[in-house]
């Protein structure tokens, strides 16, 4: 099977080393991976913006490039359900898109629900404590973990994944699935109600004690960092994938 590699643009031009190592982790299955060079934004911040003239450009634009490919992964939940979720009213039951819907996935959704979890081995010791942070559009959208509000058992398959880590200290948060406020141009519009939220968030992983913050989203990482490094505060940011292959702090 052949897998198109998804880059989302913000992480491209600024977490070019997450990139590199969601591409190091699939490759570390022995999987087909290809980078396709005319992929550009799959319009998130259009949609949010209410420009739904430009979001039809590159939603068009998108599926023309992955179509051809057995699955797409890419390193961002909020990306992956932009695709699978707000695609849809740019094509009128098209066959290429109802392809590219059913195989794009987050790259932890991918490792857990199609490499599967038990074929997996992180060999790369991480003896950190760390704390996840489950972001919206990947916890209850893509279904990375359960919703509070649902009243179901709880699963993660971020956590099934981070607990294949050798000596990896999972901590317990007060709040498992509270937003950071972080939401695209919500963090613009709403700038002290998004600092206030990302505020909250910090404070659970501190007062749980973890010394490393993780998630599927690197968009809400950002924010997250942002207030971390502005408050000189104890606590860094990673992407599951950089635990997963076991980085150095």
């Amino acid at each position: 099977m052949k897998i198109g590699l998804f880059i989302p643009c913000f992480m491209n031009e600024l977490y070019p080393d997450i990139c590199k190592s969601t591409y190091k982790i699939l490759k570390q299955q022995g999987l087909n991976i290809d980078y396709p060079l005319s992929q550009t934004c799959c319009g998130q911040p259009m949609a949010n913006a209410g420009c739904s003239k430009d979001v039809n450009v590159l939603a068009k634009q998108f599926v023309k490039i992955f179509k051809e490919y057995d699955y797409i992964v890419a390193p961002s939940g909020s990306c992956v359900s932009m695709v699978k979720e707000h695609y849809a009213p740019f094509f009128d039951n098209d066959k290429d898109y109802n392809k590219v819907k059913a195989s794009i996935y987050e790259v932890c959704e991918f490792l857990h629900d199609i490499v599967k979890v038990e074929n997996l081995n992180f060999s790369k010791p991480y003896p950190y404590k760390v704390g996840l942070h489950n972001s919206c559009h990947g916890h209850r959208l893509l279904k990375l973990a359960s919703a509070s509000e649902l009243n179901i058992p709880y699963d993660s398959k971020l956590k099934n994944l981070l607990n294949k880590v050798p000596q990896i200290e999972l901590v317990n948060l007060k709040r498992e699935d509270e937003c950071c406020g972080f939401g695209g141009t919500f963090s613009v519009q709403q700038e002290d109600l998004s600092i206030a939220m990302g505020k909250d968030r910090i404070k659970d992983h501190i007062d749980s004690k973890a010394s490393i913050m993780t998630g599927a989203d690197m968009s809400c990482l950002m924010h997250m960092d942002g207030i971390i490094n502005r408050n000189n505060q104890a606590i860094k940011v990673k992407h599951v994938v950089q635990i997963l292959l076991g980085e150095e702090v």
